[in-house]
């Protein structure tokens, strides 16, 4: 038993994968446990690969890839090649010196591409392309041997044969060569041959049957055209013969004349020409000059001259009906002979052109030809296996960096053959686009990748349409929305019109996980207010119809309006609920400042019980992105775990960034971010000045004490006050200790008002 190969693996988005170094590698491709294949099957359409070298490598013809067909591919490759390494180069050009020419099947197959260059013009070249091999007309259409037993008629250079070649088309019709031009082939020579022969001989037994010689056909013709009408009196005659009250019903009744003279008369007239040639009488002779039905006197003529004056004499003016009979038994041999005619197809060739073409025996002279070109049959029939190897030399390696392992997705300078092309949308330029032909059906498997996916809708000018599924790894969903236009540009560059159908919504990156709380809140703020503004500015334009109302109303009555009702249970209310909320500050701002030096960490937790939920979210549901599902819905079978993490996402979708070394002038004078932004600065500023002046005057007791002072109720008094105002005006106040002994108050002398001036 052979020893196990060793491979080498390489990792990439926390997936082992194989490499492809070596000749063995390739080699001993069908060792490697396909648990260890990134993908074991895959569509043959709707890649951005060479569909025709799928549909080579698909024996089954399914429409799909299998692992063991791929395996089967490449062992064949091995097979022919000196040195299997060179697959991974993906090189167009297949060098003949690659062929391994010591095997049987490498001989046949590099003796079949040497006739390929033949066939093109170019028998010292030693490279054919996929481009030479894969254009059947380009290959042969300057080729008159090809190995498809199709004689054309510039395949000689007789000019006798080449007739019989052009003869041969026009009468059983061409067969196109590999050429592209018409021609011959066994099946057509033969047939053609085959008559040419039969009406030959059919014209040579002739002789004997002809009883006029080559006037025999004319006067056969002639014959033909009485034959009936004249068999047709006789038996009348006969049966006349038979009962002599026939003859009268035999003959037309006077009615009958009558009818067709009612009608405008004409010799060629319908009734005239299906009148007896003559009157009917037993055992009568048929004149053949006088007392004759008018519409057949023509005929009657041509027949005596051509049949009668040749074979009863030149005096025969009547024929009996035995005579009548005799004529007939002459021409019957004539007849089966003509009933007995072959070879109808050529004959209009002419049976001087059909004797020559017997005679040349031109039939070996095409088989000849069909023959030689059989002898390239062979050859030619490995032009599709030059093909295959040809495709498996350029695209194998390229395929197995994309079925077996995953290395193109995972190179940042290349692009997988599932990726379609580049969707431009949203300031975003997001690679990971996949081609879909019912985004509804796909939609179910590809919701379970976790990844934000916007269906598209694309369309040129031209009218072609396609769907793809783009997969956005980056940003935020914030404004991509159903009905959005962007950019698509195909792995050709042509650029399509795009439009987002359907969405899967799914986080994007932890930043926007953070961000989310924020902005769902000033979106419900925002909600609100326009709810409230709506709700008030109706009650407001109710209010103010019912005040116009009232207001003519009491113009026609003459009452004054009412007064509106001061509420004084809203104001109440009102004033309990701006004190509670006022309440509610007041303990947050005085847990908050009660942290002193760990306000910061305070503002951090805040932070965290906010946004933590949802980035936390956001980070498992980011650990779960993968292709896999994605892929499955077109039609893959993803084997291994193909992860989009957090540095891939980043890559395959692109936000805007400035160029290197680009200068960006900030004088926008119509830009409301700028100002913005500088508000809210100013206000992130003056927080933070804030906080920290509040944590200094609290660390230094100064705040601590001002906030105690305000806590705490104030303390009895040591001492009384009295103030006294004495009958002149004058005022005194006395100072009295709150030990003394406590006097009650006198009622104060009422002071003497002073007289007036």
């Amino acid at each position: 038993m052979p020893a196990a190969h060793i491979w080498t693996f390489f990792r990439a988005g926390g997936l082992d994968q194989v490499l492809f170094q070596s000749a063995d590698d390739f080699r001993n491709l069908r060792q490697l446990d396909q648990k260890l294949w990134v993908a074991l099957t895959c569509p043959v359409k709707g890649l951005q690969f060479d569909s025709r070298t799928l549909e080579l490598i698909d024996t089954d013809k399914d429409g799909r890839v299998r692992a063991p067909e791929v395996i089967a591919t490449v062992e064949w490759a091995c097979g022919l090649l000196t040195d299997p390494a060179d697959l991974k180069k993906g090189v167009d050009g297949l060098p003949l010196a690659a062929i391994n020419g010591s095997t049987d099947a490498g001989k046949a197959l590099l003796a079949s591409a040497k006739q390929v260059l033949i066939n093109l013009g170019r028998p010292t070249a030693s490279i054919v392309t996929v481009a030479d091999i894969s254009d059947t007309v380009k290959l042969f259409v300057d080729t008159t041997f090809n190995g498809d037993g199709v004689i054309i008629p510039e395949a000689t250079d007789n000019a006798a044969l080449k007739q019989t070649l052009l003869d041969i088309i026009s009468i059983q019709g061409p067969v196109t060569d590999r050429s592209g031009k018409p021609g011959v082939d066994q099946a057509k020579s033969d047939a053609f041959f085959a008559d040419c022969g039969a009406l030959a001989g059919w014209l040579t037994a002739s002789t004997s049957m002809q009883i006029l010689g080559d006037a025999t056909p004319a006067a056969h013709a002639t014959f033909i055209a009485v034959k009936s009408k004249i068999t047709d009196y006789f038996s009348r005659c006969r049966l006349a013969a038979y009962d002599h009250r026939a003859a009268n019903a035999l003959n037309r009744a006077e009615q009958d004349y009558l009818a067709i003279a009612a009608k405008d008369l004409s010799i060629a007239n319908e009734e005239v020409v299906g009148l007896p040639l003559q009157r009917i009488e037993p055992r009568k002779s048929f004149n053949l000059t006088e007392a004759m039905n008018p519409a057949w006197s023509d005929r009657i003529a041509a027949f005596h001259q051509a049949v009668v004056v040749p074979l009863l004499g030149a005096e025969k003016k009547s024929i009996t009906d035995a005579e009548w009979v005799d004529l007939c038994a002459r021409f019957a041999p004539y007849e089966t002979w003509l009933a007995s005619k072959k070879g109808v197809a050529v004959e209009k060739l002419g049976a001087n052109r059909v004797h020559a073409i017997v005679s040349a025996n031109d039939q070996a002279a095409v088989n000849a030809l069909i023959a030689k070109d059989l002898e390239l049959k062979s050859q030619v029939a490995g032009f599709g296996d030059v093909e295959r190897l040809v495709r498996c030399y350029r695209d194998l390696g390229a395929l197995l960096r994309n079925f077996v392992n995953f290395a193109d997705f995972y190179d940042l300078t290349k692009e997988s053959i599932f990726q379609a092309g580049t969707l431009y949308l949203d300031q975003r330029a997001c690679s990971l686009c996949i081609r879909v032909d019912d985004p509804a059906a796909h939609m179910p498997l590809g919701s379970l990748g976790k990844v934000y996916i916007a269906y598209c809708h694309l369309s040129r000018s031209s009218g072609e349409k396609m769907a793809i599924a783009a997969c956005f790894t980056q940003g935020d969903g914030d404004y991509l929305m159903v009905g959005r236009n962007g950019l698509f540009y195909d792995r050709q560059g042509r650029d399509w019109d795009a439009t987002i159908t359907k969405i899967i919504d799914n986080p994007m990156s932890v930043r926007q996980a953070f961000w989310s709380p924020y902005k769902k809140f000033v979106r419900f703020v925002e909600e609100q207010v326009a709810k409230r503004a709506a709700t008030a500015d109706d009650a407001a334009t109710t209010k103010l119809q019912g005040v116009a109302t009232k207001t003519v109303d009491t113009a026609v009555i003459g009452k004054p309006p009412e007064k509106p009702k001061f509420e004084v249970g809203t104001v109440a209310a009102l004033g309990v609920g701006l004190g509670a909320i006022s309440t509610m500050i007041g303990g947050a701002l005085t847990g908050f400042v009660g942290l002193g030096w760990w306000m910061p960490l305070g503002i951090i937790g805040m932070i965290l019980l906010i946004s933590g939920p949802s980035m936390l979210i956001a980070w498992i549901k980011l650990r779960q992105r993968t292709l896999g599902p994605i892929l499955e819905g077109t039609g893959w079978a993803i084997n291994g775990r193909v992860k989009i993490n957090i540095p891939l996402g980043a890559y395959l979708t692109e936000a805007k960034e400035l160029p290197p070394g680009a200068k960006r002038l900030l004088g926008d004078p119509f830009s409301d971010e700028k100002e913005k932004r500088r508000q809210r600065n100013r206000f992130i500023l003056a927080a933070v000045v804030i906080v920290l002046a509040a944590a200094v005057w609290w660390q230094f007791d100064w705040l601590k004490g001002k906030w105690n002072e305000y806590r705490t109720p104030p303390a009895a008094s040591d001492t009384t006050t009295t103030t006294t105002t004495t009958p002149t005006g004058t005022t005194t106040t006395t100072t009295t200790p709150a030990s003394a002994t406590t006097v009650p108050p006198t009622e104060p002398t009422k002071p003497v008002e002073a007289p007036k001036p």
